[in-house]
């Protein structure tokens, strides 16, 4: 569950600390009060994109934290470790994200540094924010397959990966073999392009880092005779009287007289005769690089033209000699693929008809699992429905096979094949008994969609595990007794995780466990908005506003006290029988 939610600096928000509970949260206010800004704040905390324009006129950030309390066995925990996040031990889950005025965004998680998509990971198995746009992600169609595909993953997931991993691998199959057959005028002048390009490589006889050793080659012929008076040089000084000699000597004459002073004189000439010795190694090393220098013009003549030739296949084909090896290898694969052109074709179509025999049993598999699923979706929403004023009302997961006149054969019929399989879903409601089932959108009302999404929520929120649930306006478009039934399905759905609503109906709030008032105020000429963790006084108070406007009478007062004593009742019921 969300324990504490802490936001500073955003939009009219200066600075508010707010505690949590488990069960059902409401939050009411007046229209305009700021009630989704604390949706706002969680959806950034959940992942979601921010702006500068969030933040709080005059000031340089916006600051929201959050703290979740989470089972051990919880599913973000096996999330974090993926993602190389610490995971305390004492379920305690961490989240801290800011926004700047230039725009940058900076996200922890239990301290740690994370980038966007990391939160977004994480947020999406903590917090599921129902919005009042997704009603009209119900009405399309093409919605509805990932919404029976997320409600039977334990059955539809496995057909789904697997079919998946073999379609990837026909797409790619399918790819090769479109891209050879458009080729056909082009590969005539690509293959005499490539068949040139080969002979001039393979004449050069390329060996790998040969250039690198031939310019260090070029280097010492083209300085030899500068290096033969150096290195001889050096090597007469040394050898001579001034250089070894006189280490010598002088190494004789202290050994003379180190046994007067073993302490302090012994050490010394040790550290000489090493001298000498490592100088006489050093001297014979010397004489034999003398002896070795080359004066050679005719194979520094050799390796200019070698290099020159190099340069001049650098220019055509690559950086370095490994380079134009690597072409040379690719080219010859490609040059082999279009001489025998008709054979790998052949070869790409029995491939693909064999991929596509074994895709279509994968997709026929995957569709038996969306059936299967179908159904009992579409039984768990009608039930769901009938708590929800709706209980005339029918509902069928229509899956039918996607045809297509350029698709592929399958018994007797051309469908498409897409990374999803071959199936298309859609949502079929019949409102009232004897009226023939038909898409939600020409027959869904406004109050019948909430209902509708609302049923759905209940049902994925026991398959899912996210702990917290949030519903902005969840009860649009209703009233009276739908709007009743709507609360004390929000009251049962915070039994199995934490749901925060925000309404404007008085049946939703009296329901809840905790209400909290969204308010503005003016301080210092600067609006603020406060929330406020109602007590008993205070929710009759809201009540009553809600049900009588500005004008709170005592006629209000006492209805909004009975609202709350019958929905404690009703609560009190349904907890005893287990609902």
């Amino acid at each position: 569950m969300l324990n504490t939610l802490s936001i500073r600096n955003l939009a009219v928000v200066e600075s508010v600390d707010v505690l949590f509970y488990p069960g059902f949260h409401v939050l009411t206010g007046e229209t305009g009060a700021g009630k989704s800004i604390i949706i706002d704040a969680l959806g950034l905390i959940a992942g979601g994109r921010g702006s500068a324009d969030l933040i709080r006129y005059g000031c340089d950030k916006a600051e929201i934290e959050a703290l979740f309390e989470l089972s051990p066995t919880h599913p973000v925990w096996e999330t974090l470790r993926a993602l190389g996040i610490a995971a305390d031990t004492d379920e305690h889950l961490l989240i801290r994200r800011e926004l700047t005025a230039q725009g940058k965004s900076t996200s922890r998680i239990n301290g740690q540094l994370v980038n966007l998509s990391m939160l977004r990971e994480v947020g999406e198995k903590l917090v599921n924010i129902h919005g009042q746009h997704e009603h009209q992600s119900l009405l399309r169609a093409d919605q509805h397959m990932s919404l029976l595909d997320t409600y039977g993953d334990k059955t539809i997931g496995p057909a789904k990966r697997s079919y998946q991993e073999l379609y990837k691998e026909f797409s790619q199959v399918e790819k090769e073999l479109r891209d050879l057959q458009e080729s056909s005028q082009k590969a005539y002048q690509m293959l005499d392009m490539y068949r040139f390009q080969l002979e001039e490589i393979a004449a050069a006889e390329l060996k790998s880092g040969e250039d690198a050793d031939l310019s260090e080659e070029r280097t010492k012929l083209s300085h030899s005779e500068k290096m033969m008076d150096s290195v001889a040089g050096a090597y007469e000084i040394l050898y001579g009287a001034s250089g070894l000699e006189s280490v010598s000597r002088a190494v004789s004459k202290l050994d003379d007289v180190a046994a007067f002073d073993e302490r302090g004189l012994k050490p010394l000439v040790e550290q000489l005769q090493s001298a000498y010795y490592q100088l006489e190694d050093a001297v014979f090393q010397l004489r034999d690089y003398r002896d070795g220098i080359e004066f050679n013009p005719e194979r520094l003549n050799e390796i200019e033209l070698r290099l020159d030739m190099i340069s001049g296949l650098r220019r055509k084909y690559g950086d370095n000699v490994e380079q134009i090896l690597e072409y040379y290898v690719k080219i010859q694969q490609e040059s082999d693929m279009l001489e025998n052109k008709d054979e790998f074709i052949q070869n790409l179509e029995s491939r693909r008809n064999d991929l596509l025999e074994k895709l279509f049993i994968r997709a026929q598999d995957l569709s038996e699992a969306r059936k299967r699923c179908a159904g009992d979706l579409a039984r768990q929403v009608e039930g769901e429905l009938k708590d929800l004023q709706m209980g005339r009302t029918s509902l069928e997961v229509r899956l039918e096979v996607q045809l297509d006149p350029d698709g592929y054969e399958l018994n007797g019929q051309r469908v498409r094949l897409s990374k999803h399989g071959i199936d298309t879903a859609e949502f079929l409601i019949s409102a009232n008994p004897g009226e023939p089932l038909r898409p939600l959108a020409k027959i869904a009302s406004g109050g019948e969609m909430s209902r509708i999404m609302l049923a759905m929520k209940s049902i994925f929120a026991r398959h899912d595990q996210i702990p917290v649930l949030i519903f902005d306006e969840v009860d649009t478009g209703v009233s009276g007794r739908a709007a009743q039934s709507i609360a004390e399905k929000l009251f049962v759905l915070a039994k199995t995780c934490q749901v925060f609503s925000i309404t404007h109906l008085p049946q939703v709030a009296c329901m809840a466990d905790h209400q909290y008032l969204i308010e503005k105020q003016l301080e210092s000429e600067r609006t603020l908005t406060k929330v406020k963790h109602l007590n008993e006084e205070g929710r009759i108070k809201e009540l009553a506003r809600m049900l009588g406007g500005v004008e709170i009478t005592e006629k209000t007062l006492h209805h909004a006290q009975e609202m709350l004593n019958l929905a404690a009742a009703q609560k009190a019921s349904r907890t005893a029988s287990g609902q």
